[in-house]
C-alpha cells in the first residue's frame, strides 16, 4: 500500500475541531494526542498494529519509561529531525529529561495538527518553544513521497 504525506495531512485536519477527550480516538467526538495518531492510522492504513492498553494522564511520569517513543520504533518509520515533512509524526519532550509524552503530526512547512488537553484538536505553528522539545521523529509506513 502506497500512502502519500498529503493524504496524511488532509486526514489529520479532518480531525480539527474534535474534541480534547483522553484516551479516546474517534474523529468528531473526542481524542487525546495519542488517538489523533491512531485515528489517521486508522483511516488510511486500517487496523491498528497492537491493541491499546488503558493508560492514566500521568502514565509517562509513573512509568519512566520512553512508551510511546518505544511504539513509534516498532509502528513507524524513525525520521530525522533535520529534514521534517508534511505527515511526520512528531513526539515531545515537556522538559528535559522528561519522557516524551505528546504526538502531533506535521501538516506543512512550520505547523502541526494535535490535540492537546482542555481544547480542540486545531493547527498551529511549530514555534520555537514546540522545536525546543521535539524528542522523536517519525513517518507513516509506506509513505511514497
Amino acid at each position: 500500500m502506497s500512502l502519500t504525506r498529503a493524504q496524511i495531512v488532509v486526514e489529520a485536519r479532518s480531525w480539527i475541531g474534535t474534541r480534547y477527550r483522553h484516551q479516546s480516538s474517534v474523529k468528531g467526538v473526542g481524542c487525546d494526542c495519542l488517538g489523533l495518531i491512531r485515528g489517521v492510522w486508522r483511516n488510511l492504513i486500517g487496523d491498528e498494529p497492537e491493541p491499546m492498553r488503558a493508560y492514566a494522564p500521568d502514565w509517562a511520569e509513573a512509568t519512566g519509561e520512553e512508551t510511546l517513543a518505544d511504539a513509534g520504533f516498532r509502528h513507524l518509520v524513525a525520521a530525522d529531525q533535520a529534514a521534517i515533512a508534511p505527515g511526520d509524526v512528531l513526539l515531545f519532550r515537556w522538559r528535559e529529561g522528561f519522557i516524551a509524552k505528546h504526538a502531533a503530526i506535521v501538516s506543512d512547512d512550520g505547523h502541526m495538527i494535535h490535540a492537546h488537553d482542555g481544547a480542540s484538536v486545531c493547527e498551529i505553528a511549530i514555534a520555537p518553544w514546540w522545536r525546543r522539545r521535539i524528542a522523536y521523529v517519525f513517518g507513516f509506513p509506506g509513505v511514497t513521497n
